[in-house]
């Protein structure tokens, strides 16, 4: 039980009227969240500091044009934020967020986290063909039922983990039937109650609603059997990756838009990869052939070995792929199998420690013999 902040406004308005209070009381000196630019469809994560700007504020909007964790990353990294800001972030991003802030890459004094219980995102290219509009109604019609959408990412309709653990306030959407006539804030935290104290609307006290995020969670492990299965037989295995990453480019796109990719200069991209002609010529002698660009499977298998026990399966990586390759389902099932071994979940606890920072002697002893 928790208590909660019951705004008389449909959800995306409510939050928004709860964001502007926030600045015009003075509670925080900013507000990171998604704003729509103009009248397109254009989103992008902004800190807004201007009361004004709020109007253009578009925390609840189901696309997902970074991974919010990795943005607060960039101006957190050096030292922490001097005055408050509120952030309202879906909760991969907050697991994201979470998994930097212990390996020294963010820094979250001064930070109030806002999340969702989330009904996913649509893929990037949802959002360019000026049709996104219109597809909105199906989108909060699924998230009162809790049904899952087929048009969304594929990470998100396979998503289990859709309920933010760390939010100082969660903004009920999934399962809430009352979306359209009011915003349920939960107050998580003595941070949440206090920024919510004053605030317009009506406290009371209550539970999440356990039943409809258990319907949604039983629905999602159905469609993550799925996805699994539509690449477990042909794209496991050295043949089966190399047929999978075949198309790829070398544009390094997936590791640029991965939160747990924070190097700041990629293995990848330095010296040490670049092919010489008498690499190729070497390639040309033995084989008959060279692919261009080489080493394609490397850098695959040597992102997973890097960073798949902290994938918080956000599906970025996939959405901007140009070659169309399921990279975030590979990673995700890695991910899953080695997070599985360590009793590990990302961004589940800031407290616990990432298993590449512990040691226990006789560790999968048993491996190997």
């Amino acid at each position: 039980m928790s208590d909660v902040l019951k705004i008389k406004k449909p959800v995306e308005e409510g939050i928004t009227e709860f964001l502007k209070f926030l600045l015009e009381k003075n509670k925080v000196k900013g507000i990171f969240t998604l704003r729509k630019a103009g009248k397109t469809d254009s989103f992008s994560y902004s800190l807004i500091t201007d009361v004004e700007e709020i109007k253009n504020a578009a925390p609840l909007t189901p696309i997902m044009p970074a991974n919010a964790g990795q943005l607060l990353s960039s101006f957190t990294l050096e030292d922490a934020i001097k005055e408050p800001i509120a952030v309202v972030i879906r909760p991969c991003e907050l697991r994201a967020f979470v998994e930097l802030t212990k390996r020294t890459q963010a820094n979250m004094e001064n930070i109030y986290l806002i999340s969702s219980t989330c009904a996913g995102v649509f893929p990037l290219k949802s959002a360019q063909n000026g049709k996104f509009s219109q597809l909105l109604p199906k989108y909060w019609e699924a998230a009162k039922k809790s049904e899952v959408l087929a048009s969304l990412r594929p990470t998100c309709t396979a998503c289990e983990h859709f309920v933010p653990a760390l939010a100082d306030i969660t903004i009920s959407v999934v399962g809430n039937k009352n979306l359209t006539e009011e915003c349920s804030l939960h107050l998580n935290t003595s941070k949440g109650e206090e920024l919510a104290q004053g605030a317009p609307g009506n406290k009371t006290t209550e539970k999440l609603n356990d039943k409809e995020l258990a319907q949604l969670k039983e629905l999602r492990l159905k469609e993550r059997e799925k996805l699994f299965a539509s690449v477990n037989d042909k794209n496991l295995g050295l043949a089966g990756l190399v047929k999978t990453f075949a198309p790829c480019l070398s544009c390094h796109g997936c590791r640029q838009v991965c939160p747990i990719c924070f190097c700041t200069l990629c293995d990848f991209d330095s010296k040490t990869h670049e092919d010489t002609a008498s690499h190729y010529q070497s390639e040309l002698n033995q084989k008959g052939g060279a692919r261009v660009p080489s080493g394609t499977i490397f850098f695959h298998t040597g992102r997973m070995i890097h960073m798949a026990v902290s994938c918080v399966n956000c599906g970025m990586c996939s959405d901007v792929c140009p070659a169309d390759i399921p990279v975030a389902t590979l990673f995700s099932m890695v991910g899953e199998s080695l997070q599985k071994l360590f009793d590990y979940l990302p961004g589940r606890d800031l407290e616990e420690p990432a298993p590449s920072e512990t040691f226990i002697e006789n560790e999968f002893a048993g491996l190997g013999e």
